[in-house]
């Protein structure tokens, strides 16, 4: 699509411009990015769901993509974002939600959702095929992934002719851990190298030549590489320009492609633009923006607590963690420790496994009775200053109404802003 395509064309014109992908399906923080591009004139957000979020059978979050695209527009509507400076993405679309089927029928299954993302409107596709199915070998050859991704394109390609509008642009190549974030402890990384880096775009784009996309080839915006950067339950590893110094050059020959950096949760501010400037001009957050509400939401569970009668208290987190006690599904495979430390790392392990629990009935019941109580009897500021100062600081600034959605909003707002500030080489860097 053009909006894409032309923040490509400026990069590599010389231009240190980027954009955030943000991936994730909860209201608040998908308003909270809309609220943030109207506060910084943001020409164009950048919205993704992954394979797991969102697909034919409902994903995670029981939404179709047709269903997140609905969702996603009735937001924009309430902020007052034109719907036109919108581009939603489909990550790692591939069989990674069926890799317990045999590769045909997984793959089958990936067809449909590829064809489903891009009728429902979805203009930036991530094919990501990486994955090892039932009946493959681990790993799978790279010209195994590179045609099955060319596969689930061709599929991306057919359905756009049948419906219209912009063309889609792509990305390539995938990255460790698989969608969902790492299940163990990580060590140090290993940045991609520029031979291999090299040798995925050159797979791909021979396998586009022979199966008839070469008129798709000059829409692939970007490839997926590991330049450094990740997190796991605990630590950051920070990102290191001078190890993905090389990696960073490799693509000075590749006219029309960038890198796209996946896991610059938790990032520096300093080490998000550094990012950019080594053209991984595609930053993608996900777990970062969702700790950001986690965060927000335990301090209106503090200020509850000091502020509403205890007759009265909604006993948020309280909930939270014992619906993710009594359904261990979404953590089990994660968090190994026992006792006072898997309750800590319930709530607050940087892999956010918590993400997943918040459209649980009993949560948002009681999510929204902490809501009302502090609606009905709004905190004074020196409790907001205390436990939200973020949020404390744009009410005195007199822009933010104060409400409990608002005080979340402002908080993930200041999460986006480091990231705004990286993608917008005119910003002054304020480094954290």
């Amino acid at each position: 699509m053009k909006a894409m395509l032309d923040l490509v064309a400026r990069h590599k014109a010389g231009g240190a411009v980027g954009i955030t992908s943000v991936c994730s399906a909860h209201p608040l923080v998908v308003e909270a990015t809309f609220a943030h591009a109207l506060k910084v004139g943001s020409e164009i957000t950048l919205i993704e769901a992954t394979c797991n979020q969102v697909n034919q059978d409902g994903g995670y979050t029981g939404m179709t993509p047709a269903d997140f695209v609905a969702f996603v527009y009735a937001i924009a509507d309430k902020v007052g974002l034109a719907r036109d400076r919108i581009v939603l993405g489909g990550d790692h679309l591939g069989p990674n939600p069926w890799t317990h089927l045999a590769a045909d029928a997984a793959m089958a299954k990936a067809e449909v959702l590829v064809a489903q993302y891009v009728a429902a409107g979805f203009r930036k596709i991530h094919a990501d095929c990486s994955m090892s199915c039932a009946d493959d070998p681990v790993p799978l050859p790279e010209a195994v992934i590179a045609r099955r991704a060319a596969q689930l394109i061709a599929i991306a390609e057919n359905t756009h002719r049948e419906v219209g509008g912009e063309a889609p642009v792509y990305v390539i190549g995938t990255e460790v851990p698989v969608p969902g974030g790492a299940h163990e402890d990580l060590p140090e990384l290993e940045v991609t190298t520029p031979a291999a880096a090299l040798a995925t775009i050159g797979t791909h784009k021979a396998i586009f030549s022979e199966l008839g996309l070469s008129t798709a080839w000059p829409r692939v915006i970007a490839t997926v590489v590991q330049p450094g950067v990740e997190f796991d339950h605990h630590k950051v590893i920070d990102y290191d320009r001078a190890k993905a110094a090389r990696l960073s050059r490799a693509l000075d020959g590749q006219a029309t492609l960038v890198f796209e950096a996946h896991s610059t949760d938790y990032q520096t501010p300093r080490a998000l633009k550094e990012l950019v400037e080594d053209h991984f001009a595609i930053l993608k957050v996900g777990p970062g923006v969702t700790f950001a509400l986690r965060e927000a939401l335990w301090a209106l569970d503090a200020i509850e607590r000091e502020w509403i009668a205890p007759d009265r208290q909604s006993h948020f987190r309280d909930v939270v963690v014992e619906r993710m006690t009594a359904d261990p599904r979404n953590w089990a495979k994660y968090y190994h420790a026992t006792g006072a430390d898997l309750k800590f790392d319930l709530q607050y392990s940087l892999s956010d496994r918590i993400r997943y629990y918040w459209p649980d009935g009993e949560i948002t019941l009681a999510q929204r009775a902490l809501f009302d109580n502090l609606a009905e009897q709004v905190p004074p500021l020196a409790l907001i200053s205390q436990y939200l100062p973020d949020a404390y600081a744009i009410i005195r600034d007199g822009g933010l109404e104060l409400t409990p959605e608002n005080l979340v909003i402002a908080h993930v707002g200041a999460t986006l802003d480091a990231y705004h500030a990286a993608c917008t080489p005119a910003l002054e860097l304020i480094d954290a």
